[in-house]
């Protein structure tokens, strides 16, 4: 079985072969280059931030719903059922936290 290619034809193929692989080395070069890496390690994580930070959107933004309902109708009015104790209790904690500093002073 002989090969029925010429010189000519061969020698293309070769420097066709060459080029090819000056191409893939070039790539590869530019992919193992440190400012890619650390291009693509910044891209990376400001992706995971981004993500991360969506969902912590999200979820703050279910409980900031969740707890507006408890105190809030459907209507915009206040739930004064609900209200009220609350704020009997943040005006206690309050005055039990100013006595207690008063008394620290003395």
């Amino acid at each position: 079985m002989s090969d029925a290619r010429t010189p000519a034809q061969i020698e293309a193929d070769i420097i066709s072969r060459r080029e090819q692989l000056a191409v893939v080395l070039d790539e590869i070069g530019v992919r193992v280059h440190p400012k890619t890496i650390v291009g693509d390690a910044k891209a990376k994580a400001a992706e995971v931030v981004d993500r991360t930070a969506g969902r912590a959107f999200v979820a703050v933004n279910r409980t900031v719903s969740d707890v507006k309902a408890q105190f809030v109708s459907e209507e915009g009015a206040p739930r004064l059922e609900r209200v009220v104790p609350v704020a009997l209790l943040v005006v206690g904690v309050v005055g039990l936290l100013t006595v207690t500093k008063q008394r620290r002073k003395r």
